[in-house]
């Protein structure tokens, strides 16, 4: 294994050389200059993998000497060692990036300490996180095959994001895999658990159900509104609780997570289906027979959620909900912009409803877009990307905003999505639905083991178009495709981002209350 390389400078080198025998005897190649011009010099001529500099030299100062190491090497770290406790000098090594800042005299285990912190960090993380998942793997396996209602679902799946987020950045890509089959074999469970007990979580009076998409504004967003409090209520579309979780960190900045439940989506977990009962406060089923100009099935022309503002609206007329309402959809930079420029006018109404879908766009990009399959090519690429989008978009400039004015936020999303990766055989007439998480149509044949198959719609709360119609769900990573060129079909749509099924990524959804930091 390579020795780490060390470079130390200070002009009263040869008293520090017990400090320089101890790291010698502890594997460290320790290289010595006593000035700053011969550090500059060492350091323009081979690579070093941490530097030791003295403040005050003759000469060169420290500050000096670190900005020309900077310029040079910007990515090294440089431990600053120092007489000085003056703030203003602390102030200004602290300002110039320095990796640390060291009193003298210095004892060896301080040293020692130092590298390990800013040298062996990543390696020493890995290895306890690694141990740490190993040590809860078995748990984790037993808790999931004894699952049995939604809140123990819910609490298996914020462990594995968990571990799937630390082994993410592990250089250990075995453990990297293992966490991947274990979220495999969670959904695989997952599935069985949804298909004995969804139908059941629908009838009448059914205290034990989960909070549903269909219930959300009722349970969560209106009682806000009853504090007399300004309230935004943000849906990110299509976001997943590991994308929720790289986001909460930057949103922290401006604002504190006073509650996070979590919900399910109803099925299919698609924005015509799970979005629209969020936003109605019922089911697709009862939305299509109460305002049947509001709904379109399947198979119709037209966008399906053109009418989700009138549908929130009569939710509160029914429920006696008076608050003074402005809805609004964000589909790019530009309507984002506008949202925050007229901010003080929205904020003259009792309730905000913003709806982001750029994570929804990714997704579908993931399909269509070469580029973008390459840029997502796996969860970890997936959040990375909606970090980015995240951290460069207006959406986080509106948080700071509203912040600021000290408006309290609910956010949440209507459904998640999966990366599919096998094939299930299923044909079907002209007639039924495009989606490759779950077909509704009246002519389908396909293996029933493979599927989650509602046969009579009306016990799942589902319009249907036909008086034969029937729905089926995929399970786990799976995706419909159809005899007819089927190995075409299979290679464009293998490795992409879809929803409309079964699995934890698209039903557990994260449903939070943010309130602003006291400033």
């Amino acid at each position: 294994m390579k020795k780490i390389q060390i470079l130390w400078t200070d002009d009263e080198i040869d008293l520090l050389k017990p400090h320089i025998l101890f790291l010698e005897g502890k594997g460290y190649a320790v290289q010595t200059s006593n000035n700053g011009s011969s550090a500059i010099e060492m350091v323009s001529a081979q690579d070093f993998d941490l530097i030791f500099l003295d403040e005050n030299m003759p000469g060169l100062s420290g500050l000096e000497t670190l900005k020309r190491i900077h310029e040079l090497r910007p990515n090294i770290p440089v431990i600053m060692i120092t007489k000085s406790e003056e703030e203003d000098i602390m102030d200004a090594a602290i300002g110039s990036k320095i990796a640390d800042y060291l009193i003298k005299p210095v004892n060896p285990n301080q040293i020692l300490l130092s590298i390990k912190k800013h040298v062996h960090t990543k390696s020493l993380v890995n290895l306890k996180t690694n141990s740490d998942y190993q040590s809860e793997f078995r748990e984790l396996s037993t808790k999931l095959m004894e699952a049995r209602n939604f809140e123990e679902w819910v609490a298996i799946y914020k462990r594995l994001v968990h571990w799937e987020l630390q082994l993410g950045d592990s250089e250990n890509s075995s453990m990297a895999d293992v966490i991947t089959l274990q979220k495999q074999e969670a959904d695989a469970e997952f599935a069985k658990f949804i298909k004995k007990s969804y139908l059941n979580w629908l009838q009448p009076n059914n205290e034990s159900k989960p909070l549903l998409s269909p219930n959300v504004m009722r349970s969560v967003v209106f009682p806000q509104l009853q504090k007399k409090q300004k309230l935004v209520f943000i849906v990110i579309d299509n976001m997943r609780m590991d994308q929720w979780r790289v986001l909460e960190p930057l949103i922290n900045e401006y604002y504190i997570t006073r509650e996070e439940l979590h919900y399910s989506s109803i099925l299919p977990t698609a924005t015509q289906y799970a979005r629209n009962a969020l936003f109605a406060g019922l089911m697709p089923g009862a939305i299509e027979k109460l305002y049947p100009d509001y709904w379109r099935n399947d198979h119709e022309e037209g966008n399906k959620n053109d009418f989700e503002n009138e549908l929130l609206e009569h939710q509160m007329q029914r429920l006696g909900v008076h608050s003074r309402l402005h809805f609004e959809k964000i589909f790019n930079h530009r309507m984002g912009a506008k949202v925050i420029e007229q901010l003080p006018n929205l904020l003259q109404k009792d309730l905000v409803v913003l709806v982001y879908n750029f994570v929804d766009m990714l997704s579908h990009a993931n399909t269509d877009v070469e580029m973008v399959r390459e840029l997502a090519s796996n969860d970890a690429a997936f959040r990375s990307l909606t970090l980015s989008w995240f951290k460069h978009s207006n959406m986080l400039e509106l948080f700071r905003q509203l912040a600021a004015h000290r408006v309290s936020i609910v956010l949440t999303t209507d459904h998640g999505t999966i990366r599919v990766n096998h094939p299930v055989k299923v044909t079907a007439d002209r007639n039924t639905s495009r989606n490759l998480r779950y077909k509704t149509g009246k002519s389908m044949s396909y293996n029933p083991k493979e599927v989650f198959e509602i046969d009579r719609p009306e016990l799942a709360q589902l319009p249907k178009s036909n008086v034969s119609s029937k729905y089926i769900f995929t399970l786990n990573r799976d995706f419909i495709a159809y005899p007819n060129n089927y190995n075409h079909y299979v290679k464009y749509y293998n490795h992409t981002y879809q929803h409309g099924g079964i699995s934890m990524e698209e039903m557990i959804l994260p449903l939070v209350t943010l309130e602003p930091r006291d400033v």
